[in-house]
């Protein structure tokens, strides 16, 4: 290459547009066969009343320009996803191959049990190892993600007291719980209700005595917590559940930081819900596929949604429709079968001893990087160490320099790196809540402090330049908020005003 000249990249320009920018009248990137047999015009209600507005492109301009845009894309295969309370961890590729196998890639729903024999075992071997690893007896693996299988496990509480007690109100949820617990509470009929943590970061449990009554259903944690620290007292706060006759559920968004080590089960929780994407590394992100098995106690099994598969005495597989207590279908057939096979590849390839690792490296990695941070970036609650992801706070940052949570994870981008979640749990002032997973090594972790690192240095030499940043990126800041509060979901030709 002639010294000075440019490097050319593939990467599309900023101008670039949409699909629809390159359309051009009478292109096409398809072409039928001569017509073999007599024209039949369409029935007039079967008509639209104009001709939908598609783009008109070649193939080749189709082709590139879906791969440019896809260029621009940051994802798991290249670089690491620090997003706390996601675990973006990257996704193994002899599981997707697995996956892509012809016996599970082409099985159809509406086949009868006799010919998907392998896939009916697959699910049932999949949902013991769940139920072994979670300590529950069954699981449904129906919902098709983990808000859904939130509600799905909300939607077994409520029948489970409708039986019993004839129904309550109430479902307790942490003030650092996730953001889609109180809203599953809600679409579940029931009423969210605040527990305040303590000053370590914990649950109160002397301000969850004060909430417990016979009105609530239940009560919705994860452990560790939301701020990546072990409850100490679970199993004094899963027996005041029981005491005052609710359930206790556990939100599986943090089961990778005890996998293989301790069991919900064995702590008193009664409904488990599982993210496989983020504990058994199947695909995240995007709006799915996703799958969000639940597992609960014999005392719920009648509950589950049906179809669960049934292995008979023949050593045979089949769909067992029969359960009159069933709270009904969550899914349209059996959940995201494709995204189980991932899973199901992922538990077996690792087993016990390799589960167990899993958690130990996402252990150790969290505490590594939250060391490296902590000169700049804090923990928000130092009393004890992290798990699997740790809360750092940039309030110091801000007192000093005026640059927030935000302007640093802004400035992480043009160094390379995909930043961290910022402003949750609400609990904490400008917080930071990272997760780097397991599968990051030493030398990827050392690079994300050190960009990290280097906007913390950049705000006192050139706040400007944090305020401003992403600096490289095809797209610049967004304004979030007018985003939020103005959602366009659909392209127009005209520019919203």
């Amino acid at each position: 290459m002639r010294e000075g000249a440019p490097i050319r990249t593939q990467s599309p320009p900023a101008s670039e547009g949409t699909i629809m920018d390159r359309s051009v009248p009478g292109r096409r990137a398809f072409s039928f066969a001569p017509l073999d047999v007599p024209a039949v015009e369409l029935p007039a209600e079967h008509l639209r009343a104009a001709e939908p507005d598609l783009p008109e492109v070649a193939e080749i301009d189709l082709v590139r320009h879906y791969t440019r845009l896809s260029a621009m894309n940051y994802g798991v295969d290249t670089g690491p996803y620090p997003l706390g309370s996601c675990t973006m961890k990257y996704n193994p590729k002899a599981a997707e191959t697995v996956a892509a196998l012809p016996g599970f890639q082409r099985t159809h729903p509406l086949q009868p049990d006799s010919t998907m024999q392998g896939t009916l075992e697959m699910l049932w071997r999949l949902e013991e190892a769940l139920c072994e690893i979670t300590g529950m007896a069954r699981a449904t693996l129906q919902p098709p993600a983990g808000a859904c299988g939130e509600m799905t496990g909300l939607l077994i509480m409520r029948a489970h007291h409708q039986d019993h007690d004839g129904g309550r109100t109430k479902v307790l949820i942490p003030d650092a719980a996730h953001g889609t617990n109180p809203a599953s509470v809600r679409l579940a009929g029931f009423e969210a209700v605040g527990v305040p943590s303590d000053e370590r970061g914990l649950v109160d449990v002397e301000a969850l005595a004060g909430l417990l009554d016979d009105q609530v259903a239940g009560l919705m944690l994860t452990n560790p917590n939301t701020l990546g620290l072990f409850e100490e007292r679970i199993e004094q706060i899963t027996g005041m559940v029981h005491d005052v006759g609710a359930l206790v559920y556990y939100d599986g968004a943090n089961l990778n930081a005890i996998l293989g080590r301790c069991r919900p089960g064995d702590m008193g929780f009664d409904i488990v819900h599982i993210n496989t994407h983020k504990t058994f590394a199947t695909p995240h992100g995007g709006g799915g596929p996703g799958a969000g098995p639940v597992g609960v106690t014999q005392r719920l099994t009648d509950y589950l949604p049906a179809p669960i598969v049934a292995r008979d005495d023949d050593g045979t597989f089949r769909w067992d429709r029969d359960r009159p207590k069933s709270i009904g279908r969550l899914h349209g057939f059996h959940g995201n079968v494709g995204v189980l096979v991932r899973a199901y590849a992922y538990v077996f390839l690792h087993g016990t001893d390799g589960l167990e690792e899993v958690s130990e490296l996402a252990a150790l990695n969290a505490n590594y990087l939250a060391a490296l941070l902590a000169p700049e970036f804090p923990l928000a609650y130092p009393d004890m160490p992290p798990m699997h992801e740790f809360v750092a706070t940039a309030a110091p940052l801000e007192k000093e320099t005026g640059i927030r949570a935000m302007d640093v994870a802004k400035r992480v981008i043009d160094l390379g790196y995909h930043p961290s979640t910022v402003y949750f749990p609400l609990v904490v002032d400008e917080a930071m809540m990272v997760e780097p997973t397991e599968t990051e090594s030493k030398e990827t972790l050392d690079g994300l402090a050190a960009a990290f690192l280097q906007a913390a240095a950049e705000s006192r030499t050139d706040p400007d330049l944090l305020h401003a940043a992403p600096v490289t990126t095809p797209v610049r800041r967004l304004d979030e908020a007018r985003a939020a509060r103005r959602l366009k979901l659909t392209w127009a030709a005209e520019p919203p005003d």
